[in-house]
């Protein structure tokens, strides 16, 4: 049996949301409380929480109260890199899983942030996701989700938001220009739910995008259903609910399988259907060739995808193929939970995909990214199979040292 949480937000999410709905779980506040003192940042923010209604459902409102000098220090932008706040996470003696994916978050969310600024992530000046109350948060929910078990995690689509915001660098658009790059990274399913105001912070984002592993909502049995209320009132409840629920060990969650045959079609589109699909967040594109009616050779193409995307993969199967008609099934998959790390080696940094079912320190498969070896391969004219074992053998020191 696997504990699965479905992270639902109609409304947008941040930091204090997933706080406030795994308080309401169940998740002690005294147990939060307890282990964030193990980043030396206690005297510095009060953590409490109360009872609100929003729209008239009733959600929990956690607060993280900042002291005066704090204040001071986040209006001046008094902010922190991400090797500060990976030594504070290092230092805490959190439960091992909670330290682990608090230290992705941080990592996934630099890495937005440098690609917006076109810095390195360690060089990133985080201002407000470096503040106290977003470490808090990010920690937090960390400690929350570990506290109740969780094994794996699935997320809605997320609501775009609209207007500006006021931030470190100035005005922005909303989605500001890290939750539109977390996005990019991991192929979230957005919408316009015709509210204008910023729904989705980058705390919020960094959390969900490193942590699910798909934006539906899965098969489970529901156990509970944890509501954590926003600071604004909108048009809609502003609340975010995590569905804390059971599926079997299995079990995985739910994909598409779009199928078609031709025969009647140039081949050489195939191989830009298959980069225009894969683009659009299909999972997986497949060719076969098969004999069909009357003796000819044909194709057999096959696209998995999830739900939410298969209107997308059908309409440009039949814009690009010949095609007539589209089979269509839904499936259940096992998968394993997976999680991008980086390696450095000599001649640059090359990502490492870890793939593990019970705990990321008991990986089942690591593979280098083949994109990157082939890209080191190419510019110092060496063997994508020598580049290939280096990152391995990287990848590995790191483990060992650990």
């Amino acid at each position: 049996m696997k504990k699965i949480a479905y992270i639902d937000c109609p409304s947008g999410i941040a930091g204090d949301m997933c706080l406030g709905a795994l308080v309401d779980l169940g998740v002690p506040l005294d147990y939060l409380i307890d282990k964030l003192r193990g980043l030396g940042l206690e005297k510095e923010y009060r953590l409490w929480a109360e009872k609100v209604t929003k729209n008239g459902q009733v959600a929990t409102k956690v607060h993280v109260d900042l002291s005066v000098d704090q204040h001071y220090s986040h209006e001046h932008h008094n902010a922190r890199h991400l090797p500060e706040i990976q030594s504070l996470i290092n230092r805490a003696d959190l439960p091992p899983l909670a330290a682990r994916w608090s230290l992705d978050i941080f990592g996934r969310l630099a890495q937005a942030e440098g690609a917006v600024h076109g810095i390195a992530p360690e060089k990133v000046h985080f201002h407000e996701v470096g503040a106290i109350d977003a470490i808090v948060d990010i920690v937090g929910t960390c400690l929350g989700l570990d506290y109740l078990g969780v094994d794996q995690f699935s997320c809605s689509p997320m609501p775009c938001g609209g207007g500006t915001v006021k931030a470190a660098h100035g005005r922005l658009s909303v989605p500001v220009p890290a939750v539109v790059k977390l996005w990019e990274m991991a192929k979230v399913p957005v919408y316009n739910n015709g509210i204008e105001f910023e729904l989705v912070t980058p705390t919020g984002a960094a959390i969900a995008t490193t942590l699910a592993s798909s934006y539906n909502m899965p098969p489970m049995r529901v156990l509970k259903v944890g509501s954590g209320a926003g600071t604004k009132d909108l048009s809609l409840p502003n609340i975010l609910r995590i569905w804390l629920g059971e599926i079997d060990g299995d079990q995985g969650d739910i994909v598409e399988v779009l199928e078609t045959q031709i025969d009647d079609c140039n081949p050489q589109v195939i191989g830009y259907l298959f980069e225009r699909l894969l683009a659009v967040g299909a999972l997986d594109v497949l060719c076969q060739p098969v004999m069909m009616k009357k003796s000819r050779a044909g194709l057999l193409l096959t696209v998995i995808c999830t739900p939410e995307k298969r209107l997308i993969c059908e309409s440009l199967i039949f814009a690009e193929t010949t095609t007539l008609g589209i089979r269509k099934s839904r499936q259940e998959r096992s998968i394993l939970t997976r999680e991008i790390q980086e390696v450095n080696t000599t001649y640059g940094k090359i990502k490492v995909k870890v793939a593990y079912q019970d705990s990321p320190l008991n990986p089942i498969t690591v593979q280098p990214e083949y994109e990157d070896c082939a890209e080191i391969a190419r510019n110092h004219n060496l063997p994508w199979r020598h580049v290939h074992e280096l990152a391995l053998s990287a990848w590995k020191d790191i483990v060992a040292s650990d």
